[in-house]
């Protein structure tokens, strides 16, 4: 007898991706209109671009990480891949639309990485990034601290702070320092791509790299590695221009100026508190030629320890000690990305966010915390009798338009014990309930659930049905502040 065909399918997402609903949806649409709010606040308007480029577009722009780009079939048309990034897209953009000398644009999207998934890390395939980007002829770093600061923003309005830093560097100092450490110029790109990983490699497997697996001398490598393990402040920009051989390079002394005159922007903001000039900050995108920064916090590092077995690149390494969530933000300055398509001249500046990561961390927070949850519903409605199905449908678009969640039970003639059940599970912290004695005298009891035996509202309380709407509210923003509810953050 043949195989029953349908026992044979595999009913589970690709490898890589995740549904999400409920409570989880929730904290994800926290991050999107938080995220979206602060956008708008700074003029940017949206942008939609297809899920897939001409696979020419994407070519070449990703360093090492081209390899993670997915292909798709050839279906007898154009040969195409599915976006990597949301950057890429927006050049493309620009280029084809030459009436545009200015924008401030922000998209956010799925983007597709044929990446080794950590699921719980919020290292996925397919996942949602939100961007921000300045592009046009503006003055000189001024495009570069309004990102950051809305970047600062960001994170503040969804309740991080102190519990995040901006990592910043400027390609232009990096390049100047392999310079002046006698870097081949043809090894520029690589060198940075391994100084990349000093955020979770030690600088010994980084030296290693270098010298063994790209052929970079040892002595060039061991001057690098006096510059790349620098972190500070001001302190470390400014001892970086009394440097005297690194300021005589003209690449070095211009991203050193550019990094001086952003921190007194961003001083004007309030951002440089947020601030860590990193030296081993490379960002392994090849497009990046100015200020590169990255938000990373607690989980973004790898928690140490060594892989139970080597991991093929199809396997989750979520219980990988070797993997951290990674940065949570990341862009730069892209001054010649549109160029490359059209010659177009259109310096850009902007910044992702990812999306999937910021969610893996607030769902770690809240996993460690007792703050309670806000509830999905704030009403049941339900009724006594013989159901009042139109009854309760009146009340509860009544609720509704005064933007109260509400639900009530879709059976005709539900039983009241049912109904009160349905509210618990529900987790609705008051219900209205009708009955028919009350609603002929123009009223309905309202009814807080969960209080104790003894407590004199414990049945709920007689309203009449035009203050309905204004007592639930009342309730509503008492039973929240006793909760804890509105002082929650995640």
């Amino acid at each position: 007898m043949a195989k029953d065909k349908k026992s044979s399918i595999q009913v589970k997402t690709p490898k890589g991706t995740r549904d999400c609903f409920g409570d989880d949806m929730a904290i994800r649409e926290k991050i999107f209109s938080t995220i979206t709010s602060v956008f708008k606040l700074y003029g940017a308007a949206r942008l939609d671009t297809p899920a897939f480029e001409l696979r020419e577009i994407l070519a070449g722009k990703y360093g090492e990480d081209s390899k993670l780009i997915f292909d798709l079939a050839d279906q007898g048309g154009e040969i195409s891949s599915l976006r990597y990034d949301l950057t890429v897209p927006l050049a493309r953009y620009l280029a084809s639309n030459t009436s545009i000398s200015t924008i401030k644009r922000y998209q956010i999207d799925k983007v597709w990485r044929r990446d080794q998934p950590a699921m719980t890390k919020g290292r996925l395939r397919e996942f949602y990034q939100c961007d921000i980007d300045f592009a046009g002829q503006f003055g000189h770093m001024i495009s570069d601290a309004e990102i950051l600061s809305a970047t600062r923003d960001v994170f503040e309005r969804l309740g991080w702070e102190g519990k995040y830093t901006i990592k910043i560097n400027n390609r232009k100092i990096l390049d100047g320092i392999f310079q002046v450490c006698g870097v081949p110029t043809d090894k520029l790109r690589t060198i940075s791509s391994a100084v990349d990983k000093l955020d979770k490699s030690p600088w010994t497997e980084v030296k290693r790299e270098m010298t063994e697996e790209k052929g970079l001398d040892t002595e060039v490598a061991d001057k690098i590695g006096t510059y790349v393990v620098r972190k500070g402040g001001r302190d470390l920009l400014d001892a970086l221009k009394r440097d005297e051989v690194l300021f005589a390079n003209e690449s070095a002394k211009k991203g050193l100026e550019d990094m001086t005159l952003l921190f007194d922007y961003l001083e004007n903001y309030e951002v440089l508190d947020k601030i860590s000039l990193d030296m081993s900050l490379a960002r392994g995108l090849d497009y990046y030629t100015g200020v590169i920064y990255e938000v990373i916090t607690e989980g973004s590092a790898p928690p140490g320890g060594t892989a139970k077995k080597k991991a093929n690149g199809d396997d989750d390494r979520s219980d990988d000690p070797t993997v951290g969530v990674g940065s949570v933000a990341a862009g730069g300055r892209y001054d010649n990305l549109v160029s490359m398509f059209s010659g177009k001249d259109m310096p850009c500046v902007g910044i992702s966010f990812g999306v999937e990561r910021i969610f893996s961390i607030m769902k770690m927070r809240a996993a460690k915390t007792s703050a309670p949850s806000p509830p999905a519903i704030d009403v049941f409605v339900m009724a006594f009798g013989d159901g009042m199905i139109k009854e309760r449908m009146r009340v509860t678009k009544t609720l509704r338009d005064a933007e109260l969640k509400v639900e009530f039970s879709y059976k005709d003639k539900p039983k009241l014990p049912a109904q009160f059940k349905e509210a618990e599970q529900k987790g609705a912290p008051f219900a209205v309930i009708l009955g028919g004695q009350e609603l002929s005298e123009g009223k309905v009891k309202v009814k807080e659930m969960g209080l104790p035996e003894g407590d004199l509202e414990k049945d709920g309380v007689l309203v009449q049905m035009e203050n309905m709407v204004q007592e639930v509210q009342k309730k509503l923003q008492a039973w929240r502040v006793k909760s804890g509810i509105s002082q929650v953050k995640i």
